[in-house]
Order: structure tokens, then sequence, then C-alpha cells
């Protein structure tokens, strides 16, 4: 179903009536008019004698717009024309008209409420409602998301999932920080818990956050499957195990006993649960991150997990992954790697990225709108997107082709560059320098003359010694931003040759090939009036 179709399933019983109408005595309904914010009058297909209404999406919800106030006709140029300071459609839409043609000859021509004509299009409008409202809700009934009651249960059948009864008990688990860890952590749904000796085990019913700076959080939780009735009944302090380990969480208990539930498991509770059922497939192991990755055309080259070897070693709970790929493949690969780790784990994927940002400036037809200046900014960051997409590993990008695709941005004259912001991915790993100096201080505190407790404070040392991981940071390096001006190629560009576009954003480090990725926002575009 397109986003067309669903909108007409989604008009209300009036708007159907008004249709029916309008055709009855010889009019156009539903005919389409794309819209774009820079563009006030719409031409209408057919010589028109009056709208009769328009419909279509404002803040990506339905919307019925009002004559005379956010749209006129006029008959000079047959165009639906959009009012200075009405509503408008989200920019990009599709916009429904319903007019009355000049040359009607429907010998229908009584609409008053009472009339024959009305009564009967009220009538076969409300049938049609009732049948789009049938359709959109057995359209619904299909997805986990939107799905309800007995539907919801058929849904999540498909996994092997059912909704749980009052006879699983439920309660609270309190979730306490470890202090070496600042920032927020996230406790996910679905996460097991169990009693010390294994008598009962529990699962979050609701995803939490611990907020940085707050020592502990509450989670609901109810019985897992196989510990219904009396099993799942526990005392409080009993819980204090987790069946996989969170990052930055130290220890979990329950303040208060469990006890059987006051109801069965609501519609949202068992949504969750068979979304996290779906993610725990195939998931938890290296292989199944390297396959993800690699189904979402991105090539691992290495792993740091707490399982690999010292030289190849993460902290507890985290995983960071080296890869290969174009920069605009990262954000959906992030997404499928988070979706496929183990919940509790926190997964990092770094890159050979080279950054910039351009701050420009370019000059615009003074009687362009406000919404038409901001669509025109997210087109000049589109035409430098698609240019940079086109760059492949090792490939730097050139000032005098971004100009080149700026050139073909509609209602835009006289680009230039005012500066521009150049960093890269921090790959580098920790050195020997901090372990040195660690070691050092051990050998100070423990006396040379003590060879016993030299030893066990080296290994001490050695033991908590931080993992080599690429932290994958942003480092300023505007060594990057290089001149291709004849006879100064390689060396720094300087302001002048920023602005003439005689410049590159280096793709190559350390002797090896990097992507260059654009970060722009339409913050660092100045639009000018032409004079």
């Amino acid at each position: 179903m397109n986003s067309d179709t669903f909108h007409l399933l989604q008009r209300p019983y009036g708007e159907i009536v008004d249709d029916l109408l309008t055709a009855l005595v010889g009019g156009v309904v539903n005919e389409p008019i794309e819209f774009d914010v820079k563009i006030d009058a719409y031409p209408l297909a057919q010589p028109a004698r009056g709208v009769r209404g328009v419909t279509g999406t404002v803040d990506r919800e339905r919307h019925a717009f009002v004559p005379e106030v956010d749209f006129a006709f006029s008959a000079d140029e047959n165009a639906l024309v959009w009012q200075d300071g009405g509503t408008r459609p989200d920019d990009e839409t599709t916009a429904f008209v319903d007019y009355f043609r000049t040359d009607g000859r429907s010998p229908l021509s009584d609409l008053n409420v009472g009339s024959v004509t009305r009564t009967l299009a009220e009538a076969i409008g409300r049938e049609i409602a009732t049948v789009y409202q049938q359709i959109h809700r057995a359209y619904l009934a299909g997805f986990i998301d939107t799905a309800e009651g007995k539907s919801l249960d058929l849904v999540v059948a498909i996994l092997g999932v059912t909704r749980k009864t009052g006879e699983f008990a439920s309660g609270l688990a309190t979730f306490f920080r470890d202090p070496a860890l600042a920032g927020n952590i996230t406790i996910p749904q679905g996460l097991g818990l169990t009693t010390e000796k294994g008598e009962a085990v529990f699962e979050t019913t609701e995803p939490r956050t611990l907020q940085r700076g707050q020592g502990r959080i509450d989670a609901p939780i109810r019985a897992a499957e196989g510990f219904a009735g009396e099993a799942g009944i526990v005392a409080a302090g009993a819980i204090s195990e987790m069946t996989a380990p969170v990052a930055g969480i130290a220890r979990v208990t329950n303040f208060d006993p469990t006890a059987l539930a006051a109801g069965d498991e609501t519609d949202e509770e068992l949504r969750l649960r068979a979304k996290a059922a779906l993610r725990a497939l195939g998931k938890a192991t290296l292989a199944a991150l390297d396959r993800v990755i690699r189904e979402g055309r991105g090539e691992p080259l290495e792993f740091w997990d707490p399982a690999s070897p010292p030289a190849k070693r993460s902290a507890p709970g985290t995983v960071t992954v080296l890869l290969e790929a174009e920069p605009e493949r990262l954000p959906s690969l992030a997404a499928a790697v988070h979706d496929t780790r183990a919940a509790g784990v926190l997964a990092t994927l770094v890159a050979r990225y080279v950054f910039f940002t351009p701050r420009l400036a370019a000059k615009v037809a003074g009687n362009l709108t406000g919404p038409g200046r901001d669509k025109v900014k997210q087109e000049v960051i589109a035409a430098l997107q698609g240019y940079v997409d086109g760059l492949g590993s090792g490939e730097p990008a050139l000032g005098e082709k971004l100009l080149e695709a700026l050139g073909e941005v509609p209602d835009v004259s006289e680009p230039q560059f005012r500066d521009v912001l150049v960093a890269r991915t921090d790959l580098d790993q920790p050195g020997p320098e901090a372990l040195a100096a660690t070691l050092a201080q051990a050998v100070a505190a423990a006396g040379a003359a003590d060879e016993a407790a030299l030893t066990a404070a080296l290994a001490a040392v050695l033991a908590a010694a931080p993992p080599a991981v690429p932290s994958g940071r942003r480092i300023p390096d505007r060594s990057l931003l290089q001149s291709t001006a004849e006879g100064r190629e390689g060396q720094p560009a300087t302001d002048e040759e920023i602005e003439a576009g005689t410049f590159q954003i280096a793709a190559e480090v350390a002797g090896e090939p990097w992507w260059v990725a654009l970060e722009m926002a339409p913050a660092d575009i100045l639009l000018e009036s032409a004079g």
C-alpha cells in the first residue's frame, strides 16, 4: 500500500460524502498535485469554475485545508493558489483537489441537506467509510506495532511467543551503577534475571535508561516462560544475577517480593517481548555481527572483544569493529549491529573516514520565501552529498567539483566557500607510554627491596591494563585540506584558495586510502539576496 492509497483510506465520512456529491454534479474528485514549497500556484487539469476542497498532509498527518484561508481559486490562471499565512502541505507530498468543471452537464444539481441526491450520497458514503475502516484495520492487524488483542497474538505466534497470563509473577528489580562508568546506561527490555541458584528466572518488561549521575533505577519484571504460578514467587533480595552482563551495572536486586500479576500481559508488553525474541535470533556472536555487516555491504577488518587475545581484547561488555564501508552506509550498518548485538553489550563501529564541513555563501532570488530558502539549503547539501557519495576509497574531494555540483542547484548563484573544517577518525590504539608510567608508579609504591610485593604490584597493573582499542573520536586535521593550485599541490590551502575552490580534501592518511565524508547542516550555508 503506497502513501497516496493509505491517505485515501483514512478519509473521514464527511469527506467521502463531499467527494460523492462533487462527482454527482460532474466535478473532478481527488486530482493529485505534487506540492513544492517554492511554488504558490498549481494549474488544474481541466477548466474549473471553483475549488470545492483540498486535502493533504501536514506534519505527516492528514489535513483538510480551509478555502480562502489556506487556498483560493484563481479563475484567470485556472489554478489553485496557496495563500500567504495559511497552512500548507508538507513539502514534496501529494495533495488532492476537488473542483467543479465549467462544462459540467450532470442533471443532478441539488446538494442541499434533505435533497434526494444528498440523502443517497450520505447513505452510500456511510457504507464506503465503513469498508475503508475495515480495510484499514485489517491492514494494521498484520504488523507487530499496530496489531491489537487477538490479532497481535497471531502475529507474535510466528516467533513462538504467547501472551503471559496473570499466573506469571511480577515485581520490580533495582539496578545499581558501577561507579567506574559515568555515562548513560541502557537496560534492555527482555534482560534475564535469576536468583542465586537459578530457582526462578525473570525478564524485564520495559527498557530503562540510567541517566548520567543517577546511582540506581527500578525496572518492572515478570516471570519467564516455565516459571508460572508459585515458581515465580520469590522473597525480597532473592534476585541477584543477570543472565547477560550489562556494561556499567554493578549489581541487581529486588527490594520487595514478587507476586502474581493483577492481569494478563498488555499489548505493549507483548510487543516488546516479541521484538526482543526476534532480536535474539542468531545474535551475541562475532559471526552474527560479521554477517550483518557484510549483508549491509560493509567489510569487517578487525574485531576487539573481551574473549579475544590480549592484543585484541576489549573491556567486558564492549565490542569494537574496524570496518571498510562507504560513509553513507555507516548509519544503516550501525543500526543493524545495534539490533544484532547481545543485550547489554556496547558495540562500536570505527572506519577510516575524513570528515569535512564546508562553510559557504551563495545568492538567491530576493522574493524567495522562508520555507523556500530552507529548501534551497537542503538542495545545496544534497548536491554536495551526491558528489561525495560518488567518490571511492582514496579519492579526494576536489573544491572545483564541489562548485560544479553547486552550479546544478536551481535558484542558487555565485556560490563561494568561506571556510572548510576537516577532521579524521582516531584509529590510534593507546601506546605504551601510559602503561609504562603506571608500572613506574607501582614500582615506586611497592619498594625495590620487597620482591614479592613488587611482583604482585606489577601483576595487578598488567591485569588491569586498559585494552588497546581505537577510540573512534574525531581529530581535527587541517593538514588534509590541501591546495590544488599550480605549483602548490599538496601544501596547506590558504583562505584565498578555499574561496577560489582550488583545494582538495585529501583521502590518504599514513599511506592508506580513506573515505571522504560530508558533514554539513543548513546553518553552514549563508544565503544572500541577489542584487
